[in-house]
């Protein structure tokens, strides 16, 4: 792998990375609310307009923005590193950006906006299709089966999922279908490890109290990443 396309994609991502937090402070509400107008940590108002979006680094002077800009310059990082210069590597790496926020979000409200994964299914999605046509039959049969279900499993008692949880897993089936049934199985198995991980590590150090709900996208958006890459 040529160094200077590496250090390219890290560049895009981390640069793209530097816009999320104020993005991800004003939609990380709980459902049904509009987007914050306000900083959640000082209360400081956004500006008006596009300004009020488009902020580089923290969204707010009273914080920091870098761990956004070190994750997605990493993720791009490994996904040049191993998958190259082919012709799917600006689409994932775009995907990437997209799924760091929904990572954020997720993070933050435990919610994933609609819109965002809506997103993430075309803007990622529709360029795959036209790349490797021939895949779409597997891929579309992988994001039915994944988003059914996940969807069984959200439907049962206790409510292990979230719906956005569902919808999000149907979407990252749908594009590591694009990869075969093996990136799939990679894929979902590594974010169930990941979140079986994270629960077991949160009762070990006595940080889980009650019924407390662990926000699964970012153990579902990393599996994808382990999926796309390890298969």
């Amino acid at each position: 792998m040529s160094t200077p396309i590496v250090i390219m994609a890290a560049v895009f991502g981390g640069a793209a990375a530097a816009f999320l937090p104020r993005v991800a402070d004003r939609l990380a509400v709980p459902y049904g609310e509009a987007s914050r107008t306000a900083c959640a940590r000082c209360g400081r108002r956004f500006p008006a307009g596009v300004t009020g979006w488009i902020r580089a680094g923290a969204a707010c002077g009273c914080a920091r923005g870098a761990r956004p800009v070190i994750a997605s310059a990493l993720v791009a990082t490994v996904l040049t590193v191993a998958l190259g210069p082919v012709p799917r590597l600006p689409v994932l790496l775009v995907a990437g950006v997209l799924g760091a926020l929904l990572a954020m979000i997720d993070v933050r409200c435990l919610r994933l906006p609609d819109p965002l994964v809506c997103g993430l299914a075309v803007s990622a999605g529709v360029p795959l299709a036209l790349l490797a046509p021939e895949r779409i039959g597997t891929a579309l049969a992988a994001g039915a089966v994944v988003g059914l279900a996940y969807l069984a499993i959200a439907l049962l008692p206790g409510r292990g999922l979230g719906l956005g949880d569902v919808k999000l897993g149907a979407v990252l089936g749908l594009l590591l279908g694009f990869g075969g049934w093996p990136a799939v199985a990679v894929g979902l198995g590594a974010a169930h490890l990941l979140n079986g991980v994270v629960a077991g590590w949160l009762l070990i150090s006595g940080r889980a109290r009650g019924a407390r709900a662990l926000p699964f996208g970012p153990a579902l958006l990393t599996g994808a990443l382990i999926g796309l890459v390890a298969v």
